[in-house]
């Protein structure tokens, strides 16, 4: 088992296994309602065998490469991921996203972990293009976004239909060049 430091405040990455279902769905019941404002992973993640179902798909990603799942832990706690929700090396890009529980909110986890994803696609697994999708009223994620360099590609009007409500959503990328150059900027 590797974790990987995110910082001087003993947070961690790491994978997060179908084995851990249970800790899994504690953390989604913790956050429950603050991550379903946008995520719909709280719909999805419903019991045990729901979120051991939804760990042993991103296991199966990962052994196609073709996503990743990791988790962030503070303090010993679960309490948030990151994903390449799509991996397509062939074509050289991946779609990142994350969620977080309440209490890990504000602490810049959300960032720290998505930077060393989208550093480990673009330099181990050559990938071109990493793109952020989110919905026009999530501020914090659009903010992220921002942090890491990315630039706003383009708005998609009403594109996902989430909880009975169409959703604008919007594009967000970094291209292996620009992440390159920022990485090397800072």
């Amino acid at each position: 088992m590797y974790a990987i430091s995110l910082g001087d405040d003993g947070s961690e990455l790491r994978p997060i296994e179908p084995w851990q279902a249970e800790e899994f769905l504690a953390h989604v019941d913790r956050g429950r309602e603050f991550i379903g404002q946008y995520n719909g992973l709280p719909d999805v993640v419903a019991d045990l065998e729901s979120s051991r179902a939804f760990l042993q798909a991103y296991a199966e990603k990962a052994a196609a490469d073709s996503g990743r799942l990791y988790g962030i832990w503070a303090d010993g706690t679960l309490v948030g991921a990151v994903l390449l929700r799509k991996l397509d090396v062939a074509q050289g890009t991946a779609e990142a996203g994350c969620w977080l529980e309440p209490s890990a909110v504000g602490r810049g986890l959300v960032t720290r972990a998505v930077r060393v994803i989208i550093d480990w696609a673009v330099e181990e697994r050559g990938v071109h293009r990493v793109e952020w999708w989110v919905s026009t009223e999530n501020a914090p994620s659009i903010a992220v976004a921002r942090r890491l360099g990315m630039t706003k590609d383009g708005v998609l009007r009403e594109s996902y239909l989430y909880r009975g409500k169409r959703h604008d959503e919007e594009i967000w990328s970094v291209l292996a060049p620009e992440w390159r150059a920022g990485k090397k900027a800072t």
